[in-house]
């Protein structure tokens, strides 16, 4: 049954799918679904709008009509089955197996050829997985590590980034347009709870899509209750720097 009230309403056009709006309903009513953001169920939306301040377009707005009535129940059951989703897929898939690689010895480094174009360039990548979702809290490789968080499209714009950003990081890849950012949220929570995190670098384009990871990574060290130092990188649509704060 439907009943009058005031509810979140999403103009599509005005929104650019940056995710923000996502973090900021702690109900779980919004998420990024074909790169826009959707009420899921209006019983999940409470409509008192704490998502509207975290929108730079100004694509939500309360609006009152007749909707499905708020559920309370409904909003802790839908948070405890997200809670509760694996972290792994249980196929055996080889993208979730826990890798750790081999660094190169600090001999082979000081003597290896810096100059020479025909000398093949060693990978900086130390573990896999890589893409946020795969990667379990209690991965090994995570343990009072640096992490280096990527927005998907960094690693195909910035053309030397094992050798000027990788070395001696965790990687871990995603995006926060198409990705289930409540997800990443819980992710980056626990991770900074259990791990030991030292520092934290972040890279996005400066598409204003990318502008959430940096907010999903906040949203994750305030839920574990952790301060770490976090360091932000914009690139330009040609890979270059444009800021680095």
């Amino acid at each position: 049954m439907k009943i009058l009230r005031k509810i979140i309403e999403i103009e599509e056009e005005l929104c650019n799918g940056c995710g923000n709006c996502v973090t900021g309903c702690a109900e779980g009513a919004l998420q990024i679904i074909d790169g826009k953001a959707k009420v899921v169920s209006e019983t999940f939306c409470d409509g008192l709008g704490a998502c509207i301040g975290e929108c730079p377009t100004g694509a939500l707005k309360i609006v009152e009509r007749e909707a499905s009535p708020f559920d309370e129940e409904a909003v802790k059951k839908h948070l405890a089955k997200k809670e509760k989703e694996p972290e792994t897929m249980p196929c055996g898939c080889p993208s979730t197996h826990i890798q750790i690689f081999d660094k190169p010895s600090a001999c082979a480094e000081a003597n290896k050829p810096k100059h020479f174009d025909n000398v093949e360039q060693e990978s900086a990548l130390t573990h896999w997985p890589i893409q946020i979702k795969l990667i379990p809290a209690s991965a090994p490789f995570l343990k009072g590590g640096d992490l280096l968080i990527l927005a998907d499209c960094t690693a195909v714009a910035f053309p030397t980034l094992h050798r000027d950003l990788m070395k001696g990081k965790v990687v871990m890849m995603g995006c926060p347009k198409f990705d289930d950012v409540p997800e990443y949220v819980q992710k980056f929570a626990d991770i900074f709870k259990t791990a030991g995190i030292r520092s934290v670098t972040v890279v996005v384009m400066e598409v204003p899509c990318c502008s959430g990871m940096p907010m999903i990574v906040k949203k994750g060290m305030e839920a574990a209750g952790k301060e770490i130092p976090m360091k932000e990188i914009v690139l330009s649509l040609r890979g270059k720097i444009l800021k680095s704060s």
